[in-house]
């Protein structure tokens, strides 16, 4: 486990500014202690930096395939994987949120159709970057979105409003891959 390097940071956090914009700060720099992202065999991993400190002493008696703590798996390098819980305390600027019973097939990693939207952020672009929600406000997974706000008010329900990207039953889909 090592910290990621200038071209590795620059690359996670512009690939982020599209889901997150100018509140990355906040992810670092957060009111419950400070954060910090860890490479692991091609893993970001993102954690307080006192429970990295506390995990070296004992990392070379744990086994390759266990991780730090819960949900601290930020994205993985080369799978394109990100995922969402960790975006929350951050704010992203746009939104889209799917009905319930969309959530099942987003979570499989289908695009999320026009009947399957529930909201969207006002002034959403066309190919922005949006964090995908179910209506109770837990975050699912990236997308872009395939329509700005106002076209999505316009368009057939079968219409694609938002791209797939990643989302985070991606990681029980290549579990075996993984491992």
């Amino acid at each position: 486990m090592r910290p990621l390097t200038e071209e590795e940071t620059k690359t996670m956090f512009e690939k982020l500014s599209k889901y997150i914009g100018e509140n990355i700060k906040l992810l670092v720099d957060r009111p419950d202690g400070t954060y910090c992202f860890r490479l692991h065999q091609d893993r970001v991993y993102y954690m307080r930096t006192q429970a990295f400190r506390t995990f070296t002493v004992f990392w070379k008696f744990v086994p390759d395939k266990w991780s730090i703590g819960t949900k601290c798996c930020f994205s993985m390098f080369g799978s394109g994987s990100r995922y969402a819980d960790n975006l929350k305390p951050s704010c992203p600027q746009f939104k889209v949120w799917v009905k319930p019973g969309a959530e099942q097939t987003f979570l499989y990693g289908n695009h999320v159709l026009k009947s399957g939207l529930g909201r969207i952020t006002e002034n959403t672009n066309q190919y922005q970057g949006v964090v995908v929600y179910s209506m109770a406000d837990v975050p699912l997974g990236f997308g872009v979105a395939a329509k700005s706000t106002q076209e999505c008010r316009r368009v057939d329900p079968m219409s694609i409003v938002v791209f797939h990207q990643a989302d985070v039953g991606e990681f029980i889909r290549n579990e075996d891959a993984l491992t």
